[in-house]
């Protein structure tokens, strides 16, 4: 049965193995202030705890922003070290978010800009709406993103696409976002979160253990040279080899029925 939890500043519906996170500040096109990275910082320290829980779905409330950015009122006052400050607290809840062992589908209703774009980054997948804008004009401000928009958008458009994104802070419409790899698909604005949760229950089909395991290969061998990822990869499936999902999924396969699965 569905619940949803209220926690301050975001909306989180658990509904079988999906959670559903909303960003709930649709009066300041949900912005991400100090409370919003708390928030997110103990929602999903609690979810990635929660082994019931196997996909994440993250979107806005409301029809005209994801999250359009930081809370510009907080930058206004930062100096080199309280802006440091500021940036490392961000990456470290993004890098949260990326690893946090369970596939998170972004769900981008409008604007996803500046930090907003950031979180979109920073999640395993991006859906977008046909009416999403998507850009990094942290440029405008005398700034560069401080919360990973610089390293994570190079390594999913390449290195030229980002930086036409990252020095001219242009902003991008859905379409131009799926031509360059910035997001995976484009949907009208009333399919996007029936088409998130399509895709979350193509994810529940698939053994849990084997989507842990694609998720750690892909995350930690991209930082690897080619060598030492296939390694990596050689040891994930090894051990998912022992596991017996991995005998359930062959049986069922040659028995020519649905697998059933336990993680483990």
């Amino acid at each position: 049965m569905a619940h949803t939890i209220q926690v301050e500043t975001l909306l989180c519906e658990i509904d079988d193995e999906v959670a559903t996170v909303t960003i709930d500040r649709p009066r300041v096109l949900n912005a991400l202030n100090a409370q919003v990275f708390d928030n997110l910082k103990g929602l999903f320290t609690s979810l990635a705890k929660r082994p019931a829980i196997r996909v994440i779905l993250l979107t806005g409330a409301g029809e005209k922003a994801f999250a359009a950015g930081a809370d510009v009122n907080e930058l206004v006052a930062t100096d080199r070290m309280t802006g440091h400050a500021l940036s490392r607290r961000g990456r470290t809840i993004f890098r949260q978010i990326e690893t946090c062992g369970k596939p998170v589908i972004a769900l981008i209703n409008g604007f996803a800009l500046g930090g907003g774009c950031e979180l979109a980054l920073s999640c395993t997948l991006r859906i977008a709406s046909e009416s999403a804008k998507l850009g990094q004009p942290e440029a405008k401000l005398g700034l560069i993103p401080g919360y990973g928009g610089t390293q994570r958008l190079p390594r999913l458009v390449g290195q030229s696409a980002a930086l036409k994104l990252l020095l001219t802070g242009e902003m991008i419409d859905a379409q131009e976002a799926l031509r360059i790899g910035l997001v995976d698909e484009v949907v009208p604005a009333d399919r996007l979160i029936e088409r998130g949760r399509e895709l979350a229950r193509s994810i529940l089909a698939m053994a849990p253990l084997a989507v842990a395991g694609c998720l750690e290969a892909v995350r930690k061998g991209s930082s690897r040279d080619i060598d030492s990822a296939l390694r990596l990869e050689s040891e994930i499936f090894g051990r998912l080899c022992a596991t017996a999902d991995k005998a359930e999924g062959t049986r069922a396969f040659l028995e020519k029925r649905p697998p059933v699965w336990t993680g483990k």
